[in-house]
């Protein structure tokens, strides 16, 4: 805002405000004019008034100029500031763009320089290669002529070789191709024997080392396996609130017994053992089914054969779920999934089965825990090989209700369920109905053996298992021509060892039946007994 703006802006204010001092006294006489004696006393401050405002006027603008001419010192001074910045920055901008074009200058010296070099570089370069090809093509002159020179040479050596044929042949009698012939023919024996020597040295490690590694695979995996003792009963014994309950449970001229016993099949003791009855079954699911229907109908009380068969089916339903959750309880501590409901309700079932004491469900499972640390020493299929093991005697679960083994069975089972072809082989393989083919199998039939023969696993003590394997041993000590005798799979199976100028081949196959037949008739054994008669001859010579 300059002066003279200023100056007129004070001006418009200073008659402004007269004016409204002259509408206030113009005001003030139009209520007053009928009075006119105070008209000079009005006057007089009308006067004063407006000679106040005038004053008031005068001084409001100069304070608008002094603030004006500050205004414009402030403008003056910054206006001055701004130049000298701006001269500041131009400055700085020049010197940087002088900087830059120093930089770019030193820059394209630089790739000037670098070029010079490359180029110096090709020079050297091409000079070389016009050297190396002027060599390149003194040495093919060289190779042509020597390569002549070969050819000539060839052509001589071919009719020497030739002459030499023809020399060879009338002296020795024989074609090139009989005495090629011949060489072949001498060359084959020698390897021949040379690769008879190394197979027999092969296999000779192989069956040392072999026979090393498999002992202590098999004692790896049983010092690994912790498995408890077992020792299964034909008996189950279940408890009574009182004696008098006794008296309940045979009923009326014994009806409620002789219901109870047709339902279950079970035989029911009830003799002088207080508080307590016995339910006796080679069935051991049976037996279970009927210990929970009698322990149902005595915590009920009521006792009649129309409730027996009620508790009953429902006894069996019940069996029947807890043989479910055993299949799949054994299918999760092994590791096994995606088995067929039916096939695990059959494994279930083996729960309340035995085998000479030992409970089949835990054989498995226990035989699935070796196979399967066998297998991972071998570096084997550690999954498919548990899971032959743990349906390997699956067929136990019907052998009672079709005929044949119970390995034949548990294939059938096996390969009507959908179950890999390996592993119905270990099934139907793991007792020697159907030769071993697979690895998996032979682990089977050692884990089957391992877990069936150790101390503990089956009702035989420890001295009794001794004396059974001792005893096996002097019976085949005692026939004539027997060498050693070694009780092997602990004591399924035993090798003979027989003198070869003693007994011949038909000796031996009536040795192994007669040895079996006496075993027969003075053991006690499960499973069965394989008698090996080994008949070895040897020729040993020597080259002096």
């Amino acid at each position: 805002m300059d002066t003279g703006t200023a100056i007129l802006l004070v001006g418009l204010v200073v008659v402004a405000l007269l004016g409204v001092a002259l509408f206030a006294l113009f005001s003030r006489l139009r209520g007053v004019e009928g009075t006119r004696a105070n008209s000079a006393e009005l006057f007089a401050q009308i006067e004063t008034e407006s000679l106040r405002l005038r004053s008031a006027a005068q001084s409001d603008a100069d304070d608008v100029r002094a603030a004006a001419r500050r205004e414009a010192e402030d403008l003056r001074t910054k206006a001055a500031a701004d130049a000298a910045d701006v001269k500041a920055r131009a400055a700085a901008e020049a010197e940087k763009a002088r900087e830059r074009a120093d930089e770019a200058t030193a820059e394209l010296r630089e790739q000037r320089a670098d070029l010079d070099r490359r180029e110096q570089r090709l020079v050297e370069r091409e000079e070389r290669v016009t050297a190396d090809t002027q060599s390149l093509e003194e040495r093919l002159r060289e190779v042509e002529a020597q390569a002549a020179e070969l050819a000539v040479r060839t052509e001589e050596l071919t009719a020497l070789e030739a002459e030499r044929r023809a020399v060879l042949e009338r002296t020795a009698q024989l074609t090139a191709e009989q005495a090629k012939a011949e060489l072949i023919a001498a060359v084959e024996d020698e390897a021949k024997r040379a690769a008879v020597v190394r197979v027999r040295d092969i296999e000779k490690d192989a069956n040392e080392n072999g026979q090393a590694r498999a002992r202590e695979i098999i004692t790896l995996a049983i010092q690994r396996l912790a498995s408890e003792q077992t020792a299964e009963s034909v008996v189950s014994v279940l408890h009574l609130p009182g004696d008098e309950m006794k008296g309940r449970i045979i009923g009326r001229e014994g009806r409620n017994i002789r219901a109870f016993e047709q339902v279950t099949g079970v035989n029911l003791i009830i003799d002088d053992t207080p508080e307590a009855v016995l339910l006796s079954c080679f069935d051991p699911v049976r037996r279970e089914v009927a210990r929970l229907t009698l322990e149902e109908l005595v915590l009920d009380g009521r006792i009649h054969p129309h409730r027996i068969e009620e508790q009953y089916e429902k006894s069996k339903a019940e069996v029947e779920a807890l043989c479910v959750r055993a299949g799949e309880d054994a299918l999760v501590e092994v590791g096994v999934t995606d088995m067929h409901p039916d096939l695990v309700a059959l494994l279930g079932r083996l729960r309340y089965r035995t085998s000479y004491g030992q409970n089949v469900l835990k054989h498995l499972i226990e035989s699935a825990h070796l196979a399967g640390m066998m297998a991972g020493e071998l570096g084997l299929d550690v999954k498919l090989t548990k899971r032959c093991a743990l349906l390997h005697d699956i067929g136990k679960a019907l052998t009672h209700e079709v005929d044949g083994s119970h390995a034949l069975i548990g294939a059938e089972i096996a390969r009507r369920y959908g179950e890999n072809d390996d592993v119905v082989h270990a099934i139907e393989a793991h007792h020697n109905e159907v030769e071993l083919r697979t690895v998996e199998a032979v682990l089977t039939q050692a884990a089957d053996a391992i877990s069936g023969g150790r101390p503990g696993a089956r009702r035989e003590s420890l001295e009794a298992y001794v004396k059974r394997l001792e005893r096996l041993e002097e019976i085949s000590m005692s026939h004539e021509g027997v060498e050693k005798v070694f009780a092997m799979q602990a004591g399924r199976e035993v090798r003979v060892m027989v003198l070869p100028d003693v007994v011949d081949d038909i000796q031996a196959q009536v040795l192994a039946r007669d040895i079996a037949k006496q075993v027969e008739e003075e053991l006690t054994y499960p499973g069965q007994i394989r008698i090996t008669v080994v008949r070895e001859s040897r020729s040993t010579e020597f080259a002096r």
